[in-house]
């Protein structure tokens, strides 16, 4: 398998209007199903696009932190990210993420999950007119 083939990842999803604003989506072969509704116009009772745009992107990000801290063995579990996702019905606007991180790393372990972070994908995949904005806390001592 080339270098190419083992980095080119492809995710089957089928997705159905299921009326009243409401759709499915089922992650195939997996069967994994995930709920969304329009908070404008449906019950907002689900997660909407707009929220799994923003837990999409910091998951990967999260996932991509843990990638090096396995590497690395650094232990980030508990690490969460805050998503502030700011938009109209036309589009998203602005996207805010707040990293907190279970443990206080040494500068150099920061530098390095910061920029694994911020080597995800899908970060990248926004249009440059829709500002990210990435803030890191670490715990004190």
């Amino acid at each position: 398998m080339s270098q190419e083939q083992m980095q080119t990842v492809s995710r089957t999803l089928e997705v159905s209007y299921d009326g009243s604003q409401h759709c499915t989506a089922v992650l195939e072969p997996q069967g994994k199903i995930v709920a969304t509704d329009c908070p404008y116009t449906g019950k907002g009772e689900e997660f909407s696009p707009m929220n799994l745009v923003g837990s999409g992107l910091a998951g990967c990000m999260l996932i991509s932190m843990g990638t090096l801290a396995m590497r690395d063995q650094l232990d980030i579990s508990g690490a969460r990210v805050h998503v502030e996702l700011v938009g109209s019905v036309k589009r998203i606007e602005t996207i805010d993420l707040t990293f907190t991180m279970p443990r206080n790393f040494s500068e150099v372990e920061r530098i390095k999950l910061q920029r694994a972070a911020e080597s995800c994908p899908i970060e990248h995949s926004f249009h440059p007119d829709i500002p990210i904005t990435i803030r890191y806390d670490y715990p004190e001592s």
